[in-house]
């Protein structure tokens, strides 16, 4: 399931990745990495997830890049 796929307040777990790897890694989404997503704008651009102490912004084209599970 991708990013995009969840709902406002859902809690998942990331699993891997289709693209942006690298860049997902460096701002600390690597596997298993548990996160709630916090917020969607009214279109969907951007979504607010909140990981490890802190909240991060993703575009759309970001988030569907991010495999995820929910917990």
């Amino acid at each position: 399931m991708r990013l995009t796929d969840l709902a406002v307040g859902d809690l998942a777990r990331v699993t891997g990745y289709v693209a942006y790897a690298a860049q997902l890694m460096y701002l600390g989404l690597i596997p298993g990495t548990e996160f709630r997503l916090n917020r969607e704008a009214p279109l969907g651009d951007p979504v607010e997830i909140r990981y490890r102490g802190f909240s991060l912004c993703l575009r759309p084209t970001e988030a569907d890049c991010l495999e995820v599970e929910r917990v």
